[in-house]
């Protein structure tokens, strides 16, 4: 782990990593030692009825030093990268020292790189995407040109089908967009950047033992209280885990099955997490781990 002496305590401090490489113990460790306030960067933990599926700090935790920007968006609330960099721009104008920790890299890169700004899509946009990415992700891509093909993480269907709305509803592909971008909010040279990056082995056993304690911890719970209105296609409901259970709780599979499920999807979104932030945040230092 890196030596906390050698980070600025006046400069904003970014920590990207995995799931379950300790990140949030990392910030909790650098505010209580230097002081700031700990702002998530995870595009889950940002919903209000996920606090145990997501791993969110506890509220023991949350005493401990000031935290901003979790739990506060309701489980059907419309709530993207934009809404995030709006919000993290209020933390920063208030003055207090952020200490900005998550696994969404796409909130980073919005943070350090900037954002562009695109219109709207339009609800016939997004049912017409929806329906090809229920054909397969070659119908989207065969939408969307060379250029936006090529810098895009193909294998991720949500990004492939943000690209091919852009295109459809702007005319305009997502990479001549993102060539407009604004200045960013907070440039890479003005803060300390880290990125964990864990051990495949030791990362596993990690993930297994945490969703064991996730499942004691009342993640069933929190499973159960959404399913009156369940909505499998909300981003709300990618909420690892939350499938598997649900699909328990409606007595299609028995529980160990949905936590063997579970684990094999925390570890495989855990390598394309390592993916991306290997190709992507090449400039931050890098703290390996164990």
């Amino acid at each position: 782990m890196i030596d906390l002496q050698e980070i600025a305590s006046t400069q904003p401090v970014l920590i990207a990593g995995p799931t379950a490489s300790g990140k949030s113990a990392l910030a909790l460790q650098i505010a209580e030692t230097q002081g700031g306030v700990i702002v998530n960067a995870d595009a889950l933990q940002v919903y209000g009825n996920w606090r145990v599926l997501t791993a969110r700090p506890s509220p023991e935790e949350e005493a401990r030093a000031a935290h901003r920007l979790y739990g506060h968006v309701g489980r059907t609330q419309p709530y993207s990268v934009g809404h995030w960099l709006r919000e993290v721009a209020d933390v920063m104008a208030s003055g207090a020292r952020p200490i900005i920790v998550g696994g969404t890299g796409l909130y980073f890169t919005a943070l350090t790189e900037g954002l562009a700004v695109i219109p709207p899509i339009p609800p016939a946009v997004r049912v017409q995407g929806d329906a090809l990415r229920a054909e397969g992700i070659d119908a989207l891509m065969a939408g969307i040109d060379a250029a936006t093909r090529a810098r895009i993480d193909t294998l991720n269907p949500a990004r492939v089908q943000r690209a091919w709305e852009v295109q459809q509803a702007t005319g305009r592909g997502l990479a001549s967009w993102q060539a407009d971008t604004p200045a960013p909010l907070l440039p890479l040279a003005d803060c300390t950047a880290l990125v964990l990056t864990p051990a495949k082995d030791w990362l596993g056993a990690r993930i297994d033992r945490r969703f064991d304690a996730m499942v004691a911890g009342g993640a069933l719970d929190e499973v159960r209280a959404a399913m009156a209105d369940w909505q499998p296609d909300l981003p709300s409901a990618r909420a690892i885990g939350a499938p598997e259970l649900m699909a328990h709780l409606r007595g299609e599979i028995t529980l160990d099955e949905a936590v063997r499920l579970a684990r094999i999807a925390t570890r495989q979104y855990a390598k394309r997490q390592r993916t991306w932030f290997r190709n992507r945040l090449r400039a931050w230092h890098s703290i390996a781990l164990p």
